[in-house]
């Protein structure tokens, strides 16, 4: 059912006068380290540190020493632990401000005079702070670290005391922390506080110990405007009102770790359901949005119920909440019992929502509710090992959707994130899934292809090696045996060997610890199959990294298949043709390594192999999923220059006939990536490579046409804008045409069935290939349909297509939009999506200019990276690397610096392909001969 819930103006009386901040002398700390007088504050990051382990105890002789032994510690000292906090938060919503009161238990376990956690961004009332009654001798704040160390006179007690403080901080509009985010009602924008702690912002909402390990109960209280909505993890104790304002008390949470803790305050409407185990569940919208949660709300009770049975495990609180927030820097966060999301990541509408937005729904609904089991019940001790979390919910994701949505065939979609993983994880500048994390502020930069995707992917390898049903019930034991603590990936492989009795431990070690993946190289000598694995690297080096590689093996058939491990470089199968089915060398003879692409390698066959199976592929006598690996690892290998464009051309012949969704993405993706090197690397053949790719889509384009069908299938829906999105792009005029001629009819009539969600990128895409200054009309109706429209996905599409202009006046005008009111900071991103080749050097020379301002109004690291990824891997010389690299010298922060490593190295790798093509004497006559051919 639905429901309304809260109305009128938000107004709220800040319950405490805030405190400016006083800096007492630095106390012979030096560097940035504060000591607080009566009162103190701050902020602040560091850029180094000592280790990545936990602090040690102090000794005796520490015991005497200053506060400065506690700086640029990785992690926090252990001689003291949270066990309970009891919170008091009072958000203004119109000065954006909060008051706050902490209560917190701690234990004390080792004799110390210290006690050291988290702070960052927040004024804390000096005078306030007692512990047992005692008030510290000494405060002092070190921003670069984010820890205020409360220094005592004596020996602390051990055993379990309170630690309480009174603080204020701002409701900031960095989408961290304790936030504020705008949206509209009846006509006025008005603030909601919403919090996003993960991975160490808890410290700007609340001094905490800011560490998964610090696992700890909580009590919540908010006084809010008492005609606001108001959520936490927890369901609602009791309410009182006086006045304007009304106080929720909620119930205290089991153990859980900072990060997790979440609050909410705003106007919402609201769906409802129930699980089987009788919990509550809502998602809650804007007002008037309540009907676009439905899908998200049906979604999430099937996922409660799903892992309920797969874990054997009941999901461990009464209710879940969902809510959909307009300014949200991630995709989705999976705090405890109240699940925050981007508004495109949770509503869908029937009406005005596309395919591929709801199939993003669906997977994202179930990726967090993984987490509820995987991350919240059980957390990763330390952030080394997030893949635990973020890994898992991917993986287990597609294996809930895929029972609630078989027809989508999702686990076919699945290679998305393999390849994505693969393509990531082919550089030097790459990182083992177990990365070693040495400061708080290098965390969000592991929040990436390798630590969901390459994470996801093994875990898929390893379920296939150790058979379905012994993995599910491993992790019901896993679930069980950590239940409320933390682990590490030693402690989940220790399960998986007591349960499956196989060496897993040193199978998947060699995927976690060390980084990169092999390359598996397939030759015929006779009648033996001789294989050999190397490291595969996008540069065209190789390491000499050594993985446990399950390998499957299929001769002349998909249902037999060879499985063995192959552990050393070299291997050899003897009398290879025994093997195959009882089908000889011949015309129908093929061999293909990594069956369903289970496993987490890319495979370089010789050429009479790779013959065989250009053959089996246009008979059609492979899966769907070894289609994907066999262009997949012939794209990556033409790129490292192992294998010539020519020969990726004539196998790309192969798939002329392929009509699956999933195929034809991965056709795209590659077609689309040499379409825009060829530009740089064979000019004067570009446009014939384009042509001949708009001949090997065209016909399954021209199937589907622009109209949908009453009968097709989703997957059909979704193929649709992918193959008309890549003829606008490859320049067919006559799609170009047609899209243009569409968008006028929508432009004049929103309500038109000429051109329904799933269209309009190809239309706006179509609308822009011909906008310039002096031709402008296409791009102001753009803008004006962005302006207009209230769904997220429409928006998010309008912002990907602006900037596809050559024109230097209209990159321009589109990016500077970013520092207006009218792009959430959240989707500014978007307008560097749409840069084209040929206004890179626009894009470039605009991110030079505005980089102090980009850094000022996008303060958070994820987003700033955002902004050197789609910038900088535009460019393919070597110079251009060159100066890139100069211009981040003096500005590179820890936040950003792997994605500006890896982006410059993309720089240098096509760099090094484009020499590679200008080399193929043959290519001229390829791309000839595969014209005529189609």
């Amino acid at each position: 059912m639905a429901g309304a819930a809260g109305a009128g103006a938000a107004l709220c009386l800040l319950a405490f006068v805030a405190v400016a901040a006083k800096a007492g002398d630095d106390g012979g700390i030096g560097g940035r380290g504060r000591k607080l007088g009566r009162h103190g504050g701050g902020g602040g990051y560091s850029t180094k540190c000592a280790n990545h382990e936990a602090a040690p105890s102090p000794s005796p002789a520490a015991m005497a020493g200053s506060a400065d032994q506690f700086r640029g510690q990785a992690r926090l000292p252990r001689f003291a632990a949270p066990r309970r906090y009891e919170l008091r938060l009072r958000p203004d919503l119109v000065a954006c401000t909060f008051a706050g009161v902490a209560s917190v238990a701690v234990d004390v376990s080792a004799p110390t005079r210290f006690l050291v956690l988290n702070s960052a961004d927040l004024a804390v009332d000096r005078a306030s702070i007692r512990f047992r009654g005692l008030a510290p001798a000494e405060v002092y704040l070190f921003e670069d670290d984010e820890i205020l160390v409360l220094e005592f006179d004596g020996e602390l007690p051990l055993g379990q005391g309170v630690l309480a403080m009174d603080f204020n901080g701002t409701l900031n509009d960095q989408m961290r922390g304790f936030y504020r985010s705008k949206y509209e009602y009846k006509g006025e924008t008005k603030n909601m506080a919403v919090t996003q702690f993960e991975s160490v912002d808890a410290r700007r909402c609340f001094p905490c110990w800011d560490e998964p390990a610090f696992k700890a109960k909580f009590k919540l209280t908010l006084e809010v405007p008492s005609e606001l909505v108001a959520l936490s993890n927890m369901p609602v104790a009791c309410e009182t009102t006086a006045g304007p304002i009304k106080t929720v008390h909620y119930e205290e949470s089991p153990l859980m770790s900072t990060y997790l803790v979440a609050i909410v305050v705003g106007l919402f409407d609201y769906v409802e359901g129930v699980t089987s185990e009788g919990n509550k569940v809502r998602v809650y919208t804007q007002v008037g949005k309540s009907k676009q949660g439905k899908f998200a709300l049906d979604v999430g009770v099937k996922s409660l119920n799903f892992y309920k049975d797969y874990f054997d495990t009941p999901y461990p609180l009464p209710k879940l909440d969902m809510v959909a927030i307009p300014d949200f820097a991630a995709g989705a966060m999976e705090n405890y019992g109240l699940v925050t999301y981007r508004e495109v990541s949770l509503l869908f509408d029937e009406q005005s929502s596309s395919a591929s937005f709801k199939q993003n729904v669906a997977i994202t609904v179930a990726h967090e509710l993984a987490h509820q089991w995987f991350g919240n019940l059980v957390t990763m001790e330390w952030w080394t090992h997030l893949w635990l979390n973020e890994g898992f919910a991917t993986w287990m994701s597609h294996l809930s959707v895929d029972s609630f949505f078989p027809e989508w065939n999702i686990w076919t979609q699945f290679l998305d994130s393999t390849t994505s993983a693969l393509k990531l994880d082919s550089l030097s500048e790459s990182h083992p899934i177990e990365v070693e994390i040495h400061h708080a502020s290098e965390v969000d930069e592991i929040f990436d292809a390798i630590s969901y995707d390459k994470g996801a992917s093994v875990i898929r390898m390893l379920q296939s090696y150790l058979g379905a049903e012994r993995f599910q019930k491993a992790l019901a034991s896993y679930i069980k045996k950590y239940a409320y603590s933390n682990a590490k990936t030693e402690d989940l492989w220790a399960v998986l060997e007591d349960v499956s009795g196989e060496p897993v431990k040193d199978l998947m070690t060699t995927w976690t610890k060390q980084q990169g993946y092999p390359v598996v190289t397939v030759k015929l000598n006779g009648h033996n199959l001789e294989v050999k694995q190397d490291q595969f690297l996008l540069d065209g080096s190789s390491g000499s990294s050594i993985w446990i590689v399950p390998i499957t093996l299929g001769c002349c058939s998909h249902d037999k298949q060879k499985r063995f491990l192959l552990k050393h470089k070299h291997d050899s199968i003897k009398d290879i043709d025994s093997q195959c089915s009882g089908q000889q060398k011949g015309e129908n003879f093929w061999i293909k390594l990594n069956m369903d692409e289970t496993g987490f390698y890319r495979v370089k066959y010789d050429n009479e192999l790779t013959a065989a199976l250009r053959k089996a592929i246009q008979a059609k006598k492979l899966s769907l999923m070894d289609e994907i690996g066999i262009v997949e690892d012939a794209h990556a290998l033409s790129i490292a220059c192992k294998q010539t464009l020519s020969s990726l051309l004539h196998l790309l012949y192969a798939y002329r006939e392929a009509a699956d969704y999933s195929v034809l993405s991965h056709i795209n993706s590659v077609t689309s990536s040499v379409a825009k090197i060829s530009v740089d690397a064979t000019p004067d053949l570009a446009g014939d490579i384009k042509q001949l790719f708009i001949k090997l889509l065209l016909p399954t384009a021209e199937k589907l046409g622009w109209d949908p069908k009453d009968s097709e299938s989703h997957l059909d829906v979704m193929l649709r804008p992918v193959l008309l999105v890549a003829l606008v792009q490859l320049g067919h005029d006559k799609t170009i045409s047609e899209g243009a001629r569409r968008f006028q009819i929508f432009f004049d009539d929103r309500n038109t069935s000429l051109l329904p969600p799933d269209t309009r990128k190809a239309a706006y895409l179509s609308v822009m290939h011909n906008v310039s200054s002096s031709n402008r009309s296409g791009y102001d109706a753009l803008r004006r349909i962005y302006n207009e429209s209230a769904e997220g996905e429409e928006k998010l599409i309008v912002l990907g297509t602006l900037s596809s202009s050559k024109d230097k006046d209209i990159v321009l005008e589109s990016l500077n939009l970013m520092f207006t009111n009218e792009v959430r900071n959240q989707d500014a991103y978007r307008l560097l999506v749409g840069i084209i080749p040929e206004a890179r050097e626009t894009a470039w020379s605009w991110l030079k200019g505005n980089w102090d301002r980009i850094s000022e109004t996008f303060a958070a690291s994820s987003l700033i990276a955002d902004f050197i990824k789609y910038t900088v891997t535009l460019f393919t010389s070597k110079e251009k690397e060159v100066e890139i690299s100069q211009f981040f010298a003096t500005r590179t922060k820890p936040g950003f610096e792997r994605t500006l490593k890896q982006s410059l190295e993309k720089v240098l790798i096509n760099a090094r392909w484009i020499k590679g093509i200008r080399g193929e004497n043959e290519l001229a006559q390829t791309v000839h001969e595969l014209l005529n051919k189609l």
